[in-house]
C-alpha cells in the first residue's frame, strides 16, 4: 500500500547559531534558532515520514521540553523516525522538499543535501528532490526573519500488520489516552482487550466450538465493545 505524508518547518534566523539545512553546513552570517540544530529541510521530511504512518509528529517524539534533544543533530532524528517506520513494515520511497528562503542561495547546496539524505532516508539519491525558492520579499521570510521548509514524502507499507514493536508503542500510545484499569475515557473497554479468535481457540485446546460455545464467545465479545461503538454492532 502506498501512503502519502506532507510536512512543514518554520524557524528564525539569529545570529550566533551555525545554518545547517538537510544536514550540510551552509555559508551564512546567520544560522536557525532551535532547541536542536534546527534544521528545517530534516524537520519538515520526519513529518512527511509520520503523517504518512499516522505516527504523530516530532513534537511528539522530540519535544523541545526533553534536554535530551537539545543541539542534537536533526540526522539523527530523522533516522529514528525512519526506524519507526521500519517497525509498522514501511519503507521510504520517494520524499520532495521545498526550501523557503530568500537567502543565503540554496542551489549550490542541494546536491550534497540530497547526497547526504539519501542513505539517512534508506533511498537512491534518485529518491531525494530538494527545491528551493524565494518568497519575492513578501512577508516574514521575505523580510529573511527566517527560514522554512515544506516536504512530501511517499512511503510503502507491505501490509496492514505490525511488528512486536510497533504494537508496543501503539499500546503505550493508547494507555497514555486510557484511565486505569483498561478502560476508555467513555468507560468502554478498550479494543485489544478483546479476545482474538486465534486466542479463543487456543483456550478451547484447539477443538472445534459447539454452537452454544460459539454464542457464549461472541456475547463476551459484544460485553467489551466500548459504547461508544455498540450503535454500530448487534449480537
Amino acid at each position: 500500500m502506498i501512503k502519502t505524508g506532507i510536512g512543514f518547518d518554520a524557524h528564525r534566523l539569529v545570529k550566533g547559531r551555525r545554518l545547517i539545512l538537510g544536514g550540510v553546513p551552509i555559508e551564512h552570517a546567520m544560522g536557525l534558532e532551535g532547541h536542536s540544530d534546527a534544521d528545517v529541510l530534516c524537520h519538515a521530511l520526519a513529518d512527511a515520514l509520520l503523517g504518512a504512518v499516522a505516527d504523530g509528529d516530532i513534537g511528539m517524539h522530540f519535544p523541545d521540553t526533553d534536554p535530551c534533544w537539545k543541539d542534537a543533530n536533526s540526522l539523527d532524528l530523522l533516522a529514528q523516525v525512519v526506524g519507526r517506520l521500519k517497525t509498522r513494515r514501511a519503507r521510504v520511497v520517494h520524499v520532495d522538499a521545498i526550501l523557503m528562503a530568500e537567502a543565503p542561495k540554496l542551489a549550490p547546496y542541494r546536491q550534497a543535501m540530497r547526497e547526504r539524505l539519501a542513505p539517512v532516508l534508506g533511498v537512491p539519491v534518485q529518491g531525494v528532490s530538494i527545491k528551493a525558492t524565494t518568497l519575492e520579499g513578501m512577508g516574514a521570510l521575505g523580510r529573511r526573519e527566517g527560514i522554512a521548509a515544506m516536504a512530501v514524502a511517499t512511503v510503502e507499507v507491505a501490509d496492514g500488520r505490525l511488528t512486536t514493536d510497533a504494537r508496543r508503542q501503539s499500546g503505550e500510545d493508547e494507555r497514555l489516552m486510557t484511565d486505569d484499569g483498561g478502560r476508555t475515557a467513555d468507560g468502554g473497554r478498550r479494543m485489544t482487550d478483546r479476545p482474538s479468535c486465534a486466542r479463543a481457540l487456543r483456550r478451547a485446546g484447539g477443538r472445534r466450538l459447539t454452537e452454544e460455545q460459539r454464542t457464549r464467545n461472541q456475547e463476551r465479545i459484544f460485553q467489551r465493545i466500548p459504547p461508544c461503538l455498540s450503535r454500530f454492532t448487534t449480537p
